[in-house]
């Protein structure tokens, strides 16, 4: 089968990432994942999807040149970037540390904009292509506590408007998908009283799942995506509206 495409998603071993490289394999793309830590998990999910399992740390440019070196060596152009890969913080923006927001912002705001900037030549070349960002409903409201984290996904959605009016006479389409609060490992240490009032405030009265986030992403990724751009869709519950 003639594949659909050549996608890179960023932080693919797990969570949101993983249901996504799970979801575009079976779709028919032609994809590659970083990872840092979960070398285990990404190795079990190269071997089940056939995805090409990169090891990079985002928060290093130079790793980043080479995960996007390795994709154009093993499998071509990219039709589709996805900057998944993020860390949270939790705690007082008082007492945050210049080396943890430093460690914060290179991992989700730096690499977002060090990938993306390597891929737009495959795009540019083609007059086609799908860029995504996946950011979070505290870039658009705010967390207290996740003062920092809020700040990298608010800047994500700026990214994305202006870098959409930049390349969409190339035919290169740039969103956001911000999710609302998802059953992943990055929320488990929530308690479950924390968990409980978010599903409460949530109209649709549950959490959502990576499957939730993955179909989004495939939305936008596909021909149903053609004429959205500059775009930040909430995948949330009704939590935020």
């Amino acid at each position: 089968m003639m594949s659909q495409g050549n996608v890179f998603i960023t932080g693919g071993s797990r969570g949101i990432g993983a249901e996504m490289v799970r979801r575009f394999t079976e779709a028919g793309y032609t994809v590659a994942f970083t990872y840092s830590k979960a070398q285990k998990e990404a190795e079990e999910l190269s071997r089940q999807t056939g995805a090409l399992a990169i090891h990079a740390d985002s928060a290093k440019r130079d790793d980043v040149v080479c995960a996007v070196s390795e994709f154009h060596e093993k499998i071509g152009l990219a039709d589709i970037l996805i900057n998944n890969a993020a860390v949270s913080s939790i705690g007082l923006f008082t007492d945050m540390s210049d080396d943890e927001w430093d460690a914060l912002r290179a991992v989700n705001l730096d690499s977002v904009l060090q990938y993306t900037r390597l891929f737009i030549p495959d795009m540019v070349g083609k007059k086609r292509g799908r860029i995504l960002q996946i950011s979070s409903m505290w870039g658009q409201v705010g967390a207290s506590c996740e003062v920092a984290y809020s700040t990298t996904k608010a800047a994500l959605h700026g990214f994305t408007k202006a870098l959409a009016k930049e390349l969409g006479p190339s035919g290169i389409t740039v969103n956001a998908i911000a999710p609302g609060v998802i059953a992943t490992q990055m929320n488990a240490s929530l308690s479950e009283s924390v968990l409980a009032e978010l599903c409460e405030e949530t109209p649709l009265g549950s959490l959502g799942t990576p499957l939730d986030v993955a179909r989004a992403a495939l939305f936008l990724a596909g021909e149903g995506g053609n004429f959205i751009t500059g775009q930040v869709l909430g995948v949330n519950g009704g939590i935020v509206m």
